[in-house]
């Protein structure tokens, strides 16, 4: 990074953060809102910059598009036995956006600018000003992560207007339990993984994994199951074939204990879980990505059911599942396990190029 980027960044994080004041009302709003005044010429000259320090830290949400955006196209015809629903009117932002099966998107974000949910007004607010934002499944509490604090993780609570602070050294990916109530960290800090695992009340602790027992490289994160007592790490499988150009084969699936970090079972799922929705209600089913294409997996055997388009799915119940349809338009489709299209509903603009993140109404 030359000089004058390096000052033009400065300059842009510190005008950025001068307006970050809770206001009554409108708390969320104004710890997440963009804050881009006297900044536009300087964001610009570090605007490099910036995408190299974001990229550092991938959010782990769901229902993600499938490919970079492309230009607009006209909706497809919905297939056979495809219920299209209307796409959501302007004023979508003024309540929950209701989804097929009865869940509610939560936020719509790419980096750190889009749409939260902020649930003690049931609207979304404009999310903007820091490099990440990761909007709670419930509750009031949203995690952002700021050039300002290196090293640390925010917690920003709607209700009380207040931001907190954790440090959090090495995290590489986040992800919030189905309860709202807990992140998990994943670290990566003297090429070792670490779990940690952050309160919304502030407690954060942190647990270091045996790399040789439990060992995992290519795609390495923690992610819940569907209850929130487990963690999940994918392993690899030290026995077979390796390509930088594929993703490295999987052994199986380790957990471990939100509690205290201790391995509690392990099966041999052959991919990586997305997240706690990508498991089914009755913990009998998981979506994962396999090394070349999304699998449906029993979650008991480990034996291997079917493909899916996606694997960043939401199962709605043992039957039904959401996600983006892949092919460049990126509806939110509500399918039965073997893939067949139930519903189909398109997203409003400000929402369709982006990440989406779901949760249950």
């Amino acid at each position: 990074m030359n000089r004058p980027a390096e000052d033009a960044l400065r300059a842009a994080v510190h005008d950025l953060a001068e307006e970050a004041r809770p206001a009554p009302g409108l708390a969320l709003a104004a710890l997440i809102r963009g804050r881009r005044r006297r900044t536009r010429r300087r964001v610009a000259a570090a605007g490099v910059a910036v995408a190299a320090v974001t990229a550092l830290l991938v959010p782990l949400v769901l229902l993600r598009p499938d490919r970079p955006v492309q230009p607009a196209q006209p909706t497809p015809s919905p297939t056979p036995g495809t219920t299209l629903l209307p796409t959501p009117g302007a004023d979508w932002p003024a309540r929950p956006l209701a989804l097929p099966g009865g869940w509610v998107v939560t936020g719509g974000v790419t980096g750190g600018t889009g749409y939260v949910l902020d649930r003690t007004r049931s609207r979304y607010v404009r999310a903007g000003g820091y490099a990440e934002v990761w909007p709670a499944p419930t509750g009031t509490v949203t995690a952002v992560r700021d050039e300002q604090h290196p090293g640390q993780l925010g917690l920003a609570d709607a209700a009380t207007g207040k931001l907190r602070w954790q440090r959090v050294r090495g995290a590489l990916a986040v992800q919030w339990s189905p309860d709202g109530r807990r992140l998990a960290v994943t670290v990566l800090r003297g090429g070792v993984n670490r779990l940690g695992v952050l309160e919304v009340g502030g407690r954060y602790r942190e647990y270091r994994i045996d790399p040789v027992r439990y060992r995992c490289t290519d795609h390495c994160v923690f992610t819940w199951t569907r209850d929130g007592r487990e963690l999940t790490l994918p392993l690899t499988d030290s026995f077979a074939p390796q390509s930088e150009s594929n993703r490295h084969p999987r052994w199986g699936v380790q957990f471990f204990s939100a509690d205290d970090g201790r391995p509690t079972r392990f099966v041999k799922i052959p991919g990586d879980p997305a997240g706690p929705w990508s498991w089914s209600p009755d913990g009998n089913r998981v979506v994962v990505q396999g090394q070349r294409e999304p699998l449906l997996v029993d979650a008991v055997t480990g034996t291997v059911l079917g493909t899916l388009p996606v694997a960043d799915v939401a199962w709605v119940d043992d039957d039904r599942l959401l996600y983006r349809r892949p092919g460049g338009y990126w509806d939110v489709v509500l399918a039965d396990p073997a893939g067949h299209e139930l519903q189909r509903l398109p997203l409003p603009r400000e929402l369709a190029e982006r990440t989406v993140s779901v949760a249950p109404k």
